[in-house]
């Protein structure tokens, strides 16, 4: 299977219903999902299948977060390293440096870095 990902910028995530709302949506879709709550930026990303990825932008967006912006469109996984599969479901960092961190475990920090404008 080639799994499909992508990433989202948002001004912040700070809302506990719509991170359920999300977190209802990673469990429907079959998904994996990484979010940077609590603070400036509000950093999401996902992994799954191309429908699943698609679906969760689409949930994303209609959350109607404040300067929603798509850094990365949902395209398959290029690197090796992130073609395992991940547990489904939605988890949480507080902080952009554990994010980096997250990314960097999964084999994608470069693409995480040119995606939000770091590189």
């Amino acid at each position: 299977m080639t799994f499909f990902h992508a990433l989202i910028r948002t001004h912040h995530i700070t809302s506990r219903k719509k991170v359920a709302h999300l977190r209802k949506a990673a469990k429907q879709f079959d998904l994996y999902a990484l979010l940077r709550s609590g603070g400036c930026p509000g950093i999401m990303y996902c992994k799954g299948s191309e429908h699943g990825v698609n679906s969760f932008v689409a949930t994303v967006q209609g959350l109607r977060y404040k300067d929603f912006k798509l850094a990365s469109r949902p395209a398959p996984i290029e690197s090796d390293a992130g073609q395992r599969r991940e547990q489904t479901g939605l988890s949480e960092v507080e902080s952009v440096q554990e994010f980096a961190a997250a990314m960097e475990k999964r084999g994608l920090i470069q693409w995480w870095k040119r995606a939000m404008d770091f590189a």
